[in-house]
């Protein structure tokens, strides 16, 4: 008989009478354990599900010395993030592989250089299980951080944090960022194009520098005329300051390459309101197809990265990690860094 609503909270020790098992069997099947024979698992679960046991999370964490929750940390502002399609998609990929493996998100954002103690403080405490990381800075005290507390942690993007860490080398899940960015340009030069300027994202960040250098190696340079590069900062503000400084500085490009579709929606608004024609006067390449790539006109010709798809292997790396026989941290044989493809896109704009 399942218990009442509003009734008295069934027991470990009611499931384990109506199970006729003891109550060290129950919290064993409850928690996970090994040594219970399946019929006796079976009848466990039985008696659970007819009780509407709940087990008592603080107790099992005692046993487990799990918590059952991950932290996900961004190292961006909560507004940045709610803007940017691109952390909702990683986001969704992260929470359905945790979902799915029954543990609970508890996302953490940087607002301000006071956010780390706070965030360190956190992971230190031993409230989570492990860490997903991204949009880190180049001088971010996250990793280091995640290092001391022995947490466990996958990282969104190439690592190259300016001191470097102690432990093993960072597991971490990034896209083919530098030949998405060759693909971009040389595709603009096969149409032709000559003056192909940039819009990068922050230069602290390895995503935008690897995506800076497949410009630059697409264009056969290791200097291209600085006045074609412009950072837009990842956010549509940026893209369309951008491209207003570029207009300024070199008037006679031909094309240019934005290193996100967020950004290369902003450079299009510039573009319409200085009269250039998308894409007979200047092509337009993006970077993500993501829904801005979508929203633009001309429709966007972009590098498809699969973001969701990044956030799902980030969370399985971490759960392989955190699978009991996986030393926590360790770098073992079959855990790797993954790099994902970068494929263009051809629409309307380039």
């Amino acid at each position: 008989m399942v218990s009442e609503p509003n009734g008295p909270r069934p027991t470990l020790e009611a499931v384990a009478a109506r199970a006729g098992v003891s109550r060290a069997t129950v919290s064993r099947v409850v928690n996970g354990g090994a040594g219970v024979r399946a019929a006796v698992q079976e009848r466990v679960r039985q008696a659970v599900t007819e009780l509407g046991y709940v087990p008592n999370s603080a107790a099992r964490s005692l046993v487990t010395r799990r918590t059952g929750a991950v932290a996900v940390v961004i190292a961006e502002p909560e507004a940045r993030v709610f803007s940017d399609p691109f952390f909702g998609r990683q986001l969704r990929g992260i929470s359905r592989e945790l979902a799915a493996a029954d543990l609970q998100l508890l996302l953490m954002f940087v607002e301000h250089r006071a956010d780390y103690d706070r965030i360190g403080r956190y992971l230190s405490a031993g409230h989570v299980d492990g860490a997903l990381m991204f949009s880190l800075h180049r001088d971010d005290p996250l990793p280091a951080m995640a290092e001391r507390a022995g947490l466990p942690t996958v990282y969104g993007g190439r690592p190259d944090w300016a001191s470097g860490t102690q432990g093993p080398r960072p597991l971490y899940v990034d896209t083919d960022n530098r030949g998405g960015a060759r693909q971009a340009v040389r595709h603009l030069l096969g149409r032709g194009r000559r003056r192909i300027a940039v819009i990068t994202g922050p230069l602290d960040q390895t995503s935008a520098v690897d995506r800076l250098d497949g410009y630059r190696e697409a264009l056969g340079t290791a200097e291209p005329d600085p006045r074609l590069i412009a950072d837009g900062g990842f956010t549509a503000a940026g893209g369309e300051r951008a491209m207003a400084e570029l207009l300024d500085a070199a008037p006679d490009l031909d094309a240019v390459f934005v290193c996100s579709d967020l950004m290369a929606n902003g450079a299009l608004r510039t573009l319409r309101a200085r009269g250039r024609r998308v894409p007979e006067e200047v092509a337009v390449v993006g970077f993500d197809d993501l829904e801005p790539a979508a929203w633009a006109d001309p429709p966007l010709t972009t590098v498809r990265q699969d973001v969701e798809e990044m956030g799902r292997l980030m969370a399985r790396l971490l759960l392989r990690l955190l699978a009991p026989g996986t030393a926590a941290g360790a770098d073992a044989v079959e855990l790797a860094p993954v790099i994902t493809e970068a494929r263009l896109v051809v629409r309307e704009s380039g």
